[in-house]
């Protein structure tokens, strides 16, 4: 007799779940037990041009309705950075709007599920109540591998409770200069550490979900931007949206290529060898040509060298940026070059359409549509998403939960940066502290870009519920011996307190809308005049900088006793406490220079001899609280 052991995979699950007729009439690639290439190619067979053609364009929530989704064959979809639920902004409310999609693809012909995609750069920030972890420049400045492998893994969990199991994260652009909107969004300008950090973030976030239960999706990341994006030129990039010009973001990568390739490849190549599954292109330009029709990376780098087999996926609309001839030209350049999924989230349909042509006329051929399918099937199949396409109970209970926020906390912690201090840290319980400035008592300014909204938000703490503001978490830890004064605007009485602390910096902001030029880095002139109204004010006076980037400090520096650089904390402003009042040790290392002032800023590009003496403070710099 045969042992159980020795049936075929499909005969031993058909005796396992039900009787063996029904199982037989699934086809091949409804079979978990199959290898995923027969999946793959089982499906494609079966699939019609339109069919195929849907899996390749990704609708936006705001433009596409699930019967959309189920008419269009959408294989993808996803909610830009002001695109929550309509209402109610909840885990509730994300599972019924991404599950009401679902239910549509899942109700065509062949049942392919959908791919959902948000970006969570610093946690599940599109959602209220959720644990917002510190942006990655505060993550570089930690320097932790396994800190960044529990936050991917906090971050899988908390998304996939409502059913979102694909990031557009992490960022593993190597930044050439701060100067760009996105700064804060990288790693930092070391080549070497973007790339360690970013793939232990991506080890954690893909095996996040399986200490909750078997049979679980394996969560799908987006290495981004491809090629080069943290290396653009300044004034290379020249565009008017949303009322601002650019300087930096959507520009033009410049060099020797093999000099740029030993720079900006190293963060993917990692990425690959981890077992990413997606890839986003950048809006940026190589050269000159742009990386959105650039064949030669995309499909010769990418694809043979590198031996990506995931999904390669175009930016917001970045298409209709490319130089060919109407939009259709557009279009096919893009999917030519090796672009599998077209983000455009307000045509969908139109976009459709075109492929269809295209592909009529033989200008998208139907081998390389195959190839495109069968990358967006792949990633699926691989993902597990056929079998578990819904949320992840087992999750439910950890959004913004206390052991998330513990870790993020410990983030925070091991975040901040000492860059000068003059016997004024740590502070002591039972001081008289006096704390001025916006950014002390604002969740919104101390989470920066990507948290509710695209480019942020300020002034409404109760818009992030659970959350402690850097000030909160003064009171906090320092208990109720020590008296804390606050006033945004440093509007105090009576004779001079212990300490000061000041709490400046930058508003929120994302992508091109944070592009600055060299003066736009220095500290504004309301954040000068209160470090100076604050002098007097106390004996010592301790400079926090919460900012997405080193700033140019001009006088500030002279004037503080002590300085810190916060970073963007996110939601748990308690961890900036925990390191003033000494309760953990300020261990952080600067991920950036930072600039000595405006005139003389050089990008991490100019050579060492040039550039050391434009510089305040060198990469890898801080300070600890025993540093003589």
């Amino acid at each position: 007799m045969i042992g159980i052991d020795k049936l075929p995979t499909w005969l031993a699950l058909a005796l396992g779940c039900g009787s063996l007729t029904a199982q037989a009439t699934e086809p091949p690639y409804r079979n978990p037990g199959l290898p995923v290439e027969q999946r793959i190619a089982d499906l494609l067979g079966r699939m019609t041009l339109d069919e195929k053609l849907g899996q390749m364009v990704m609708g936006g929530r705001d433009w596409v309705t699930p019967a959309q989704v189920g008419a269009l064959h959408l294989g993808t979809m996803l909610s830009g950075g002001d695109s929550p639920p309509p209402d109610p902004n909840n885990p509730d409310g994300w599972s019924a709007l991404i599950q009401g999609y679902q239910a549509a693809a899942l109700g065509t012909r062949l049942g392919i599920p959908l791919l959902y995609g948000i970006d969570a750069v610093h946690g599940f920030g599109a959602l209220p109540g959720a644990t917002v972890f510190p942006h990655q420049v505060a993550l570089a400045a930690a320097g932790d591998e396994d800190l960044m492998c529990r936050i991917g893994a906090a971050t899988a969990r908390e998304l996939a409770a409502v059913g979102l199991y694909w990031n557009f994260a992490p960022l593993v652009a190597v930044v050439n200069d701060i100067r760009w909107g996105r700064a804060y969004e990288s790693l930092g300008e070391n080549t070497d550490l973007v790339t360690r950090l970013a793939r232990a973030y991506t080890t954690g976030y893909q095996a996040g979900l399986v200490d909750l239960g078997p049979g679980l999706p394996r969560p799908l990341l987006t290495a981004k931007h491809f090629l080069g994006d943290g290396g653009v030129a300044d004034g290379s990039s020249h565009f008017h949206l949303k009322g601002v010009w650019s300087r930096l973001d959507r520009g033009d990568t410049r060099g020797e290529e093999t000099a740029l390739l030993a720079r900006f490849l190293p963060p993917f190549q990692a990425q690959v060898a981890a077992g990413v599954g997606a890839v986003m292109v950048s809006y940026s330009r190589w050269n000159g040509t742009p990386m959105h029709g650039h064949g030669d990376l995309l499909q010769g780098l990418l694809r043979q060298q590198l031996g990506f087999r995931g999904l390669v996926v175009s930016d917001w609309e970045a298409v209709a940026l490319l130089p060919a001839q109407g939009f259709d030209q557009q279009v096919a350049m893009a999917v030519n070059a090796g672009v599998d999924v077209l983000m455009e989230p307000a045509r969908s349909a139109e976009v459709i359409g075109l492929l269809r042509t295209l592909a009529a006329s033989n200008q998208i051929s139907a081998h390389r549509i195959d190839e495109a399918v069968a990358h967006v099937l792949r990633v699926k199949f691989a993902m597990g998403l056929f079998e578990h396409p819904g949320p992840v109970a087992a999750a439910g209970g950890l959004i913004g939960s206390p052991q998330h926020r513990a870790l993020a906390r410990e983030a925070v912690r091991k975040s901040q940066v000492l860059l000068k201090n003059q016997e004024a840290l740590p502070l002591r319980r039972g001081q008289h502290l006096r704390v001025a400035g916006a950014h002390a008592d604002d969740l919104g300014l101390q989470s920066g870009g990507w948290t509710l909204a695209w480019s942020g938000f300020q002034g409404d703490n109760a818009r992030l519920p659970g959350g402690t503001s850097i000030l909160a978490g003064l009171r906090q830890v320092g208990g109720p011996t020590t008296r804390i004064d606050y006033s945004a605007n440093g509007d105090f009485a009576g004779p001079p307190a212990d300490v000061a602390l000041v709490l400046v910096g930058e508003p929120p902001y994302a992508e091109w809308l944070g592009d600055r030029d060299a003066q736009g880095l220095r500290l504004s002139p309301q954040d000068q005049a209160l470090i100076a109204r604050m002098r007097p004010l106390a004996r010592k006076l301790v400079l926090v900088l919460v900012s997405g980037r080193p700033l140019i400090l001009d006088q500030a520096l002279a004037a503080s006793d002590a300085l810190v650089a916060a970073w963007l904390p996110g939601s748990e402003g308690a961890g900036v406490a925990d390191t003033l009042f000494g309760d953990a040790p300020f261990t952080g290392k600067l991920p950036y220079a930072w600039p000595r002032d405006a005139d003389s800023f050089l990008p991490a590009s100019a050579s060492p001899a040039e550039r050391q003496p434009s510089l305040l403070y060198e990469f890898g710099y801080g300070l600890s609280l025993t540093t003589p």
